[in-house]
């Protein structure tokens, strides 16, 4: 039994991302105590901007002509593909950057679809594993709010988590992070210990959850 967790975080102290994460995995671990948890830290060991183009021109370049840029592409892609393929559960914990996914979490999709057993009309390798993705924002994007709509991140993760990679997922929101660090959202106190309290909660189900499933 195992699991695999991945941050988006570029902060390591304070981020909500990485706390609720942890809240998830420390339920997971209460089912499976001794159980090995791989950890990819792409906010701080990201994958590098060039390697999916690489990779996707490797794909179409005959084995024998490709460059050793394209070959070390390739092999990353096919690394990062097996940290996700043996898991037996996956965590993801990925922040709202400037109203749309992580940058670091966008690369490191896009190096990963690139490898035969994970891509977009494939049965991927993944199907069926149960996961939970952590989704944080700063500010607040639900209905009736002014920047309702401007979360252009947690639908598309969701969309490659769910659709393309066939994980049985569950997700963990929390909003008003930035409460208490932004000066503009000081009125948003109350509301923020609310929001924080519920995602705990939630976070702490699916954590139990997910060690219960993978328990069988």
């Amino acid at each position: 039994m195992s699991l695999f967790r991945l941050d988006a975080s570029i902060r390591v102290e304070g981020s909500r991302s990485r706390a609720l994460a942890d809240l998830v995995e420390h339920e997971w671990r209460g089912v499976h105590p001794d159980a090995p948890v791989t950890r990819r830290h792409i906010g701080v060991e990201p994958v590098t901007a060039t390697s999916w183009a690489t990779a996707v021109q490797a794909a179409s370049t005959p084995e024998p002509e490709r460059t050793d840029e394209q070959r070390a592409a390739r092999a990353a892609a096919a690394r990062e593909a097996d940290l996700l393929t043996v898991a037996d559960a996956a965590l993801f914990a990925v922040p709202l950057y400037n109203f749309g996914v992580s940058q670091h979490f966008k690369a490191w999709v896009d190096l990963v679809v690139t490898d035969p057993r994970m891509g977009a009309g494939v049965e991927p390798a993944t199907a069926g594993t149960p996961a939970v993705l952590v989704a944080v924002r700063g500010g607040s994007y639900a209905a009736g709010t002014p920047r309702e709509g401007w979360d252009h991140a947690t639908g598309w993760m969701r969309r490659i988590l769910e659709d393309v990679w066939k994980f049985d997922l569950r997700v963990v929101e929390e909003e008003f992070t930035l409460v208490g660090v932004n000066p503009a959202l000081d009125a948003f106190e109350d509301v923020a210990r609310e929001l924080r309290q519920r995602a705990e909660v939630v976070a702490r189900e699916h954590g139990r959850n997910l060690g219960l499933v993978t328990a069988g």
